[in-house]
């Protein structure tokens, strides 16, 4: 049975979402091409990109849906990318849900600025009454700490590679 998607226009996150050490724009196409293509941007972190946000940026999806770059404010510099694996669709039990995924590149960790991202896009996320879930791999420590700091609570189970699927109950523990 095919889940449909909810109509987008209805359920647009902001093209770009920031906090006051972030900005997370929406990965345009020109950035998507320039990032498969292996062209720089002056903006980009030398590590930048790594071969997860490549994976990222092959999907394109409306309403800000897709990935989006993770943009230090301090430097200005792209260091990683976060963002949704499609718009939403309804789960078995009728809520609205979405996968969301990010990374940074390593000299970027340590400092937070996974959770501060993912914090922002939960916020907006919220706002439209999405649950979100993540898949992580056991052994991945930092990943598991960041997401049970955004309130990732339910373990839903595990995926065929063994990563754990955890979910964020909505606003006052929905679903």
């Amino acid at each position: 049975m095919t889940t449909p998607h909810v109509s987008l226009p209805d359920l647009a996150l902001p093209d770009v979402v920031g906090t006051s050490r972030l900005r997370l724009p929406v990965i345009t196409p020109a950035h998507a091409d320039d990032m498969r293509a292996g062209r720089r941007q002056p903006s980009w972190h030398p590590d930048f990109p790594r071969e997860d946000d490549l994976d990222g940026a092959s999907a394109s999806f409306t309403g800000g849906w897709g990935s989006r770059l993770v943009v230090r404010a301090f430097d200005g510099l792209v260091c990683g990318t976060i963002g949704c694996f499609g718009p939403p669709t309804a789960h078995v039990d009728g809520v609205l849900e979405t996968e969301v995924g990010y990374g940074l590149v390593a000299e970027a960790r340590g400092h937070g600025l996974a959770t501060e991202a993912l914090r922002a896009l939960v916020a907006e996320t919220d706002r439209l009454d999405v649950r979100l879930r993540a898949s992580v791999l056991p052994d991945n420590a930092a990943s598991v700490r960041v997401l049970a700091k955004c309130g990732f609570t339910s373990l839903r189970g595990s995926t065929d590679d063994g990563e754990l699927v955890m979910v964020r109950p909505l606003r006052g523990g929905r679903g």
